[in-house]
């Protein structure tokens, strides 16, 4: 009787309110599988989305823009969002000291939530 009782626990996950506990995992995040197309189909949606981007890119520059000022707009966004980041954080921790919220901070010092 102790030996089927023993091989009866050992099949099962001791502690276990689940009743397939070895099931395989099921990831919540599914992928939904897409279509399976030829390689010469795929190259050739590159190939069409290749030729409107060198359109778009063609049509940026006869309205006068240029590769090197879209990288200087880029930096100064890059900075602009570091600098306004390290103001973030500093009213953060000013609220925190005064036992207010930065929204009251917002406006003690004339500034606009969307600022």
């Amino acid at each position: 009787n102790i030996s089927l009782i023993f091989i009866h626990f050992q099949s099962r996950t001791p502690f276990s309110k689940f009743k397939k506990v070895n099931s395989h995992f099921k990831s919540p995040l599914q992928v939904p599988e897409s279509p399976k197309v030829s390689p010469e189909e795929e190259v050739a949606e590159l190939q069409k989305k290749k030729e409107q981007l060198d359109s778009e890119i063609t049509q940026l520059e006869e309205e006068g823009c240029r590769v090197e000022e879209l990288d200087q707009h880029i930096d100064k966004l890059h900075e602009y969002n570091d600098i306004k980041d390290i103001g973030q954080s500093l009213l953060g921790r000013i609220a925190a000291l005064r036992g207010t919220t930065t929204r009251d901070l917002y406006a003690h010092f004339g500034l606009e939530l969307d600022d």
